[in-house]
């Protein structure tokens, strides 16, 4: 048995217990314990941590603790660029794809809404958000800090707010989401990318008043819905500027 003083920062004190938030404590740990079981072991998913110090040297999750080993485990910095001592994944994703549990079914389409491919479904079973986070290098959206937990899950978001349009903007902030930001591109229903038809071609599926007033529509391949810039798409517009002001 070895003994480590660990200190986490910010957010990260959220999961932890109260008498250890914000300040350093000594922990027990077990010969040959790394730094990703230890961090995790006091509630703390390893997909929430960007940046972890062990005795002031950056260093990976596999690390294994000595006795009197310090350890400071820090949260994504907002405004600092620490990028060249970040060292806990072996690279970032290069494309932004989420998939989402079933906690946050209000969550999916607003982020399709502004262009971010977003898996969905309200029976996903972890194992199967598991595999297809890892097969297809998708960052994971929760509310269960354990499905975060999971070794092969190397990038997700705990999400802390429970409304959906809060959900919204706090991922949009923590994850710097507005400048990669492709509003309407995507179908709020199906994930599928949108494109523009003529409006000749859909005149026959759209009620008299709409062929009156607009003129651009587009379509989702899948579902085959027709869409137009009519009060729901303006409402849509407005949460997104809203967001993507704010941020």
């Amino acid at each position: 048995m070895v003994t480590a003083t660990f200190r986490f920062y910010e957010e990260l004190n959220d999961f932890l217990a109260p008498e250890r938030r914000r300040r350093a404590f000594d922990m027990p740990c077990a010969r040959a314990a790394t730094v990703k079981h230890m961090i995790e072991a006091l509630g703390v998913p390893h997909t929430e941590v960007e940046l972890v110090l062990v005795n002031g040297i950056s260093t990976s999750f596999d690390k294994i603790l000595d006795n009197g080993d310090r350890v400071a485990v820090y949260p994504k910095f907002e405004t600092l660029d620490v990028s060249a001592l970040l060292r806990v994944r072996a690279h970032p994703l290069r494309d932004l794809r989420f998939i989402a549990d079933a906690h946050l079914g209000g969550l999916a389409p607003l982020l399709r809404l502004a262009g971010f491919d977003t898996l969905y479904k309200n029976n996903y079973q972890d194992d199967e958000i598991e595999a297809i986070a890892a097969t297809q290098h998708r960052i994971v959206l929760s509310r269960d800090r354990e499905l975060l937990k999971r070794r092969s899950i190397t990038h997700g978001c705990y999400v802390r707010a429970l409304r959906s349009e809060q959900q919204f903007r706090e991922v949009v902030d923590r994850l710097d989401l507005t400048s990669s930001a492709r509003p309407f591109s995507l179908c709020l229903k199906c994930n599928a990318p949108l494109r523009p038809i003529d409006k000749d071609a859909v005149l026959h599926l759209i009620p008299p008043r709409t062929r009156a007033i607009y003129e651009e529509f587009s379509t989702c391949d899948v579902c085959k819905g027709i869409f137009w810039q009519g009060s729901h798409w303006q409402r849509m517009r407005a949460l997104l500027d809203e967001t993507m002001r704010t941020h």
